[in-house]
């Protein structure tokens, strides 16, 4: 039987003080070099690692290795400081993003006035990594847990959730699993900041990136400079409220996919928004009973989820379901298996730390009844329980609470159908910035606004900001 491919989931004036451009970056300790292949980069992309403690309450004590890459701007006369990045996760590979970045076209404004800072947040990549030591099998069912049916299958989710917690608890990288946290990394960017020489950093996070800039903030809110968070979760982050949020995100979303597939009639999906969508209940039903090119109901869910992140992968999501609707050879389905177990390892350690998790699996059971019927498409999934019911262990430090105080000098930038991090949320995260933040909404689907998305208003309200400071007086919507 065809293995499926996973889909691992792993956007007024500012009162900011103006900081006046430098002819030159501040001199550093250091050292520079070639970045580590294979990897993406970018010209005049250079790599380095920095030791940082793996215990903030222990300064001195074991050291663990952050990697970090910038790519320095070219023009001393309006570089203005360092842009830290931070691509979503937790568990993403950040070291290679300023290149990301460059594919993506960011302007010319926002590479002259910083160096683009990537970086390996601690557990992940080229940093010193975590493990679970995860079979193939295990990861292969990604981070986002199955759609449950029913309560045994939350019941059958918990017993899998139960041994990854238990190898995570006894991988040879436990000794991390207390100090692997959206905490420490924020204090591990301003351990970056301050080997940089700089007295204040720019941010740009997506996704999960939002969490750790409104964590940053919050820690460091005098040391923050501009801070961009795009596509945003809850303030408490990929908590359980976080996660069950992708379940009305993916019910936001569809609408985009139904229209569509129903202009297109080769695909035989339906002529209409309507028939679309009793496609998506017909098929995933029939897949419950009986996969399909080693497809079943659940896996079908989850890569419809995936692929509706972006508007360019709306045609492969079609050919897939005509494919399963068909019983045809799936097309092939793109996927980058590098670092998988790594990736999924780390996503762990942080959102198990980052929160308090119900050890319930009943408390569990009743949230997947309750958004089955409240988000039909992917609610008993986004609900269902995950390992960090089981953790083992406890957090060095209590979760920060994302508030109000410091500078105003945050923007927000959000797409209006997000399937992952949806606009409720947004306005959670926007809500506990208070008057610290604003936000720009884009008429538009898909995960990511700025560069990411073709919304010309949001991405040039963002540049705005970026380059010289300046943010809405008060929040603004762009239309489509």
């Amino acid at each position: 039987m065809r293995k499926a491919v996973p889909i691992v989931l792993a956007v007024a004036m500012a009162t900011a003080v103006p900081v006046l451009a430098q002819a030159a970056p501040p001199q550093t300790a250091l050292k520079w070099g070639d970045c580590p292949k294979p990897g993406a980069t970018a010209p005049g992309m250079q790599c380095t690692t920095l030791d940082v403690p793996l215990d903030y309450k222990d300064p001195k004590g074991r050291k663990i290795e952050i990697a970090v890459s910038r790519l320095a701007s070219t023009n001393p006369a309006k570089r203005r400081g360092v842009l830290l990045t931070n691509p979503g996760g937790p568990g993403g590979f950040g070291l290679d993003f300023p290149a990301t970045l460059v594919a993506l076209k960011v302007p010319q404004s926002v590479l002259d006035s910083y160096d683009i800072i990537g970086f390996d947040p601690r557990g992940v990549g080229r940093s010193t990594p975590v493990t679970c030591d995860l079979t193939e099998e295990q990861q292969l069912r990604g981070n986002v847990p199955p759609y449950a049916r029913d309560a045994a299958d939350v019941a059958k989710h918990a017993e899998r959730s139960k041994a990854v917690a238990k190898q995570c608890a006894e991988s040879k990288t436990a000794y991390m699993l207390p100090h692997t946290s959206t905490a420490s990394t924020a204090r591990d960017m301003d351990s970056i900041r301050e080997a940089l020489g700089e007295k204040k950093i720019s941010f740009l996070g997506y996704s999960y990136g939002t969490h750790l800039g409104a964590v940053y903030t919050t820690l460091f809110p005098q040391r923050s400079d501009r801070i961009v968070l795009d596509s945003n979760l809850v303030p408490e982050g990929l908590d359980r409220e976080g996660g069950r949020m992708m379940g009305r995100g993916v019910e936001d979303r569809f609408p985009d996919f139904a229209k569509f597939a129903s202009a297109k009639p080769e695909y035989g999906l339906g002529s209409t928004p309507q028939q679309v969508e009793a496609k998506y209940f017909d098929l995933a039903a029939r897949l419950d009973r009986a996969p399909v090119q080693g497809v079943d109901g659940a896996t079908f869910r989850l890569m419809s989820f995936g692929l509706s992140y972006g508007d360019g992968q709306l045609e492969l999501m079609a050919r897939i379901w005509r494919a399963l609707d068909t019983d045809q050879p799936l097309p092939p389905i793109p996927g980058d298996p590098t670092g998988l177990e790594n990736k999924i390892a780390s996503h762990l350690y942080v959102i198990c730390n980052d929160s308090r998790w119900s050890r319930s699996v009943a408390s569990y059971q009743h949230d997947v009844a309750v958004d089955r019927v409240r988000y039909p498409k992917f609610g008993a999934a986004a609900a269902n329980i995950r390992p960090c019911a089981f953790w083992q262990t406890e957090s060095a430090e209590p979760p920060v609470r994302v508030g109000d105080n410091g500078p105003s000098n945050v923007l927000l930038a959000q797409n209006t159908r997000d399937p992952a991090t949806p606009l409720a949320a947004a306005r959670k995260m926007r809500h506990a910035l208070g008057d610290r933040a604003r936000m720009v909404t884009a008429d538009q689907g898909g995960h990511g606004t700025f560069l990411i998305g073709k919304n010309t208003c949001a991405n040039d309200v963002v540049t705005k900001f970026l380059t010289t400071g300046e943010r809405p007086t008060r929040d603004l919507t762009c239309g489509a």
